[in-house]
């Protein structure tokens, strides 16, 4: 698979991958290695990646446990304190081997650490393989709002290995491939008709995860830090986001996955899309078709509505006070910088309960 080039550093894979990994390691003579893992990928993915890395320091593992509770400053400062405990200086290295929890909490971690040290991704889900471990956004949660401390610091590499995948629950690969739908919607019709066809084939896989990272990296390029054509990457993910926060705290409802909760967020914002960029009710229906084809429909009752509503406020892309929306003029086709009128979200929830 061919490497992809993004800013000031390659994204490449499987057995090359390894390779130009074990030559930067060396041609870089980083005084130390640490390696970050949670407790899934410390029992299920660790031993396929040291079988592969041939480097000459010894390596230190940092364990975190597992899931998007974790991923906060609580946690950042216990790997920070094993930074420091270790002898972890600037010319040290952080290998981050996980979902998007481990890379953007290890990006941040690394980015903040004497002032900044390398890191590498290596993403163990599918999840992370096609978003959180490309485009340099790193970054914690701030109490249940998602992602709001962070910096934008690229990575110097980005190895992919679907081998990793064959670990991953069904749901877990599900929540990922949420992430992908969305690259079709926003860049490319016929790709989103093809994974609309779901499951897709083992053959398929790989070059879909490429291509998937091809049309976020294209993005990414052009706008690093999210002034202008970048905020595309956001649809489903104003609405999803909220939804996904309200679902993480709330005692009498199951946690989602943020795959989970982005599809909803797709769905909703697909509907807010026909009065506000004239999409057409057939598209909106077909998206629609599509993920409740693919993720089971969670309810939404009144009390769940308003609180999900209520914390859209302090998603991180308003601004002046109004909440802007990456939404879509047709599928393949988006529109940034929407403002929603409150009135517009009425019957929102009530088109994806249908």
């Amino acid at each position: 698979m061919e490497a992809i080039q993004s800013l000031g550093h390659q994204i490449v894979f499987s057995e090359t991958g390894y390779l130009k990994l074990n030559q930067h390691i060396e041609a870089k003579n980083y005084s130390k290695i640490f390696l970050l893992v949670d407790s899934h990928t410390h029992e299920y993915c660790l031993g396929l990646f040291l079988q592969q890395l041939a480097v000459r320091q010894d390596i230190e593992i940092i364990e975190i446990e597992s899931g998007e509770i974790h991923k906060n400053i609580e946690t950042c400062l216990g790997v920070w304190e094993t930074l420091s405990d270790f002898g972890g200086d600037r010319k040290s290295l952080l290998i981050n081997l996980g979902g998007g929890v481990v890379t953007d909490l290890g990006g941040f971690v690394a980015a903040t650490f004497k002032r900044g040290i390398d890191f590498i991704n290596v993403p163990t889900t599918l999840l992370s393989m096609v978003d959180a471990a490309v485009g340099g956004k790193t970054g914690v949660d701030f109490g249940v709002l998602k992602n709001q401390i962070g910096v934008i610091t690229p990575p110097e590499l980005v190895l992919v290995d679907s081998n990793f995948l064959k670990t991953l629950p069904e749901q877990e690969f599900r929540s990922g491939y949420a992430e992908m739908l969305k690259h079709g919607l926003i860049a490319d019709a016929a790709y989103f008709e093809k994974l609309a066809h779901y499951p897709i084939t083992n053959d398929q896989l790989d070059t879909a995860i490429h291509h998937s990272i091809s049309i976020k990296n294209k993005v990414v390029k052009e706008d690093p830090r999210e002034a202008n054509v970048r905020k595309i990457l956001n649809f489903g993910h104003t609405l999803g986001h909220a939804i996904e926060s309200y679902f993480l705290t709330a005692e009498d409802r199951p946690t989602l996955l943020h795959g989970e909760a982005i599809a909803i967020g797709m769905v909703l914002e697909a509907y807010l899309s026909i009065d506000l960029c004239g999409l057409t009710v057939t598209e909106a229906e077909r998206i629609k078709a599509v993920f409740l084809n693919i993720y089971p429909k969670v309810s939404f009752d009144e009390t769940t509505i308003y609180g999900v509503l209520d914390l859209l406020q302090h998603d991180k892309k308003n601004s002046h006070g109004s909440i802007n929306y990456a939404l879509l003029k047709k599928i393949g086709t988006p529109q940034i910088d929407v403002a929603v009128p409150e009135a517009a979200y009425k019957d929102t929830f009530a088109f994806y309960l249908s």
